[in-house]
């Protein structure tokens, strides 16, 4: 199906019911419940970590991964908070505000479901590999230097947010390392890491929170320990899903506030529309499903617009999660409602057990997502590809962690771009031929040998004819004295550019200009409707406008005929 093909939209939902019984049901039911447990303990952590809350990292799963099952394209994706967004919010929510951060992600909801409706779902799914591993990499390096501060205990009331001022601020208060809160910290990491050997099922997060949250408690309830902080010592317990409200900005301000939020949005929406669907496309491949990309799209964006009325943050589809639910059985999006409904129910009947969570061990839970999230075995197996890819790759990551998202992903694209048109260019080739010229019907050997009319010379165009090749072009074409008939042979241009067709229109009208005759061969359908329109076809003239170099050398020696140039 082409990407102007009207758009449907199709959530996987609506199919769910056609065939489904007791046991898929019960498949799903058991899936649903293993992915919420697994989702406890990363929500906290997401929503901690982004500078909001506890609270608002379970609202966001809850609501926005029930609206993702509920109206994406996907039948095992697992929608929520994820560690990819936290640098974003955390960067907004220190500029703007919270009100700021729900604008701006109710902004990226709109465009996701706009990206949906004009079917841009395949075109997301092209974006460089280098780059996803940069800015992912760079993302989970920014992660765990966030986590100093918890891990150690060092007690710093206001962080920097520049990478740089973070650790020369952690540095300047090492003194103040709290050895209990590392224990508790390492502790967590070391049960985390090693419970898959224990336990493939057991996810080893939560037993990592609930392990050291009763060691804590017995620490300060017999042994007088009381410096490690707990969420209840720093945010106000969840107590239930907040009612619904509007996002507050200053009404002075609030065009100035959209505007300057439009470049955080895209980012935001960009990265959840790569997020999910790369989890979807893994997802596909584990279960030999497909999904639909802009169906996907349309529910990510229906996600981001409700969740920050109830104080949510961005979500996406999280790969881990996506995965769990596929391990265990999951199969439709009745899986990721179910895990919603434990989510609720945690925030609703446990929400005081929450507070009882020492910071530590969170900051462990996260270290552990930055390692997994970092890449580090692709990026060290992308370093022995080309030097273009790592050069894009790394300055993604550099940029990610020093400044910021957007400028790390505007710079990729345009390292990438440039990357792609230098090989391009490389892969172009524009020959003269004269005299004699050599057809080669299997790609090796020359089989066919054709005289050249005299008077004629031949450019011949290999690859695309856009602006790189064209400026070559028009290089090569006014460098020589040419002959007074000139056949542009074009069978291998599979597309022209604008610039290309500027610099065809000019060789064109010199060359008419200067009495010469002009001649193009081996026009593909694409290309000559581009030429037709540009007007260069009733230039050069219907008759000089042919599909292949026989009859293209037959026409250029009636010209010579005509003009009384001695034959070869």
């Amino acid at each position: 199906m082409s990407l102007h093909s009207k758009f449907v939209f199709r959530p996987k939902m609506a199919e769910v019911f056609r065939n489904y019984d007791r046991s898929r049901f019960s498949k799903d039911l058991f899936a649903g419940i293993i992915v919420g447990i697994v989702a406890i303990p990363l929500a906290i952590a997401f929503g901690i970590a982004s500078g909001v809350g506890p609270t608002e990292g379970l609202v966001t799963a809850i609501i926005a991964g029930f609206l993702i099952s509920a109206f994406g394209g996907s039948n095992v994706q697992i929608g929520g908070p994820t560690g990819a967004f936290i640098v974003i919010v955390y960067g907004v929510i220190q500029q703007y505000g919270v009100g700021g951060l729900a604008i701006a992600t109710i902004m990226a909801g709109i465009m996701l479901v706009l990206m949906g409706v004009f079917r841009l779902g395949r075109v997301i799914k092209f974006m460089p590999y280098p780059i996803i591993v940069g800015f992912t990499g760079g993302i989970a390096i920014t992660i765990f230097s966030t986590q100093m501060n918890d891990l150690l205990g060092l007690g710093i009331e206001n962080v920097p947010a520049n990478f740089v001022d973070k650790w020369v601020c952690y540095f300047r208060n090492i003194g103040n390392i709290d050895w209990w809160s590392l224990g508790v910290g390492v502790a967590s990491i070391l049960i985390i890491a090693f419970m898959p050997r224990l336990s493939k099922r057991a996810p080893g997060a939560l037993v990592a929170i609930m392990v050291m949250t009763l060691l804590v408690w017995v620490l300060r309830r017999y042994c007088g320990v009381d410096s490690i902080r707990t969420i209840g010592d720093i945010y106000e317990l969840p107590a239930g899903i907040p009612a619904p409200g509007i996002p507050k900005i200053e009404s002075g301000t609030f065009f100035s506030t959209v505007q300057s939020l439009l470049p955080v949005a895209f980012t935001i929406a960009m990265l959840g529309a790569i997020e999910s669907l790369l989890s979807a496309m893994v997802a596909d491949g584990v279960i030999g499903d497909r999904h639909d990309s802009d169906t996907e799209l349309v529910g990510q964006g229906i996600a981001n617009i409700v969740a920050p009325f109830f104080g949510g943050i961005p979500a996406t589809g999280a790969i881990a999660r996506t995965m769990a639910n596929i391990n265990n059985g999951g199969r439709t999006p009745v899986a990721g409602i179910v895990h919603t409904a434990v989510l609720l129910l945690v925030l609703l009947a446990f929400g005081r057990l929450v507070g009882a969570i020492p910071m530590p061990c969170l900051a462990g839970v996260l270290i552990m997502v930055s390692y997994n999230m970092s890449g580090w075995r692709t990026i060290r197996s992308m370093c022995r590809q080309s030097a273009s890819g790592v050069l894009v790759m790394f300055t993604t990551l550099l940029l990610t962690v020093l400044f910021d998202l957007t400028i790390a992903i505007e710079v990729g694209l345009l390292l990438a771009v440039v990357s792609f048109m230098r090989r391009i260019m490389e892969t172009s080739n524009i020959s003269v031929i004269r005299d004699e010229m050599e057809l080669h019907h299997d790609g090796k050997a020359a089989d066919e040998k054709l005289s050249i009319p005299a008077g004629t010379e031949i450019y011949e165009i290999e690859g695309p004819f856009f602006f790189g090749i064209a400026n070559k072009f028009d290089e090569l074409t006014r460098s020589r004295d040419s002959m007074p008939i000139r056949i542009v042979r074009m069978r291998k241009v599979s597309f022209i550019d604008s610039t290309g067709i500027h610099n065809l229109e000019i060789f064109v009208r010199s060359s008419l200009d200067e009495g010469r005759t002009v001649i193009l061969s081996g026009v593909n359908k694409r290309v000559h409707a581009a030429i037709e329109k540009a007007g260069i076809v009733d230039m050069v003239g219907r008759e000089n406008v042919l599909d292949h170099i026989h009859k293209a050398l037959i026409r250029a020696g009636e010209v010579s005929r005509s003009l009384g140039l001695e034959q070869k």
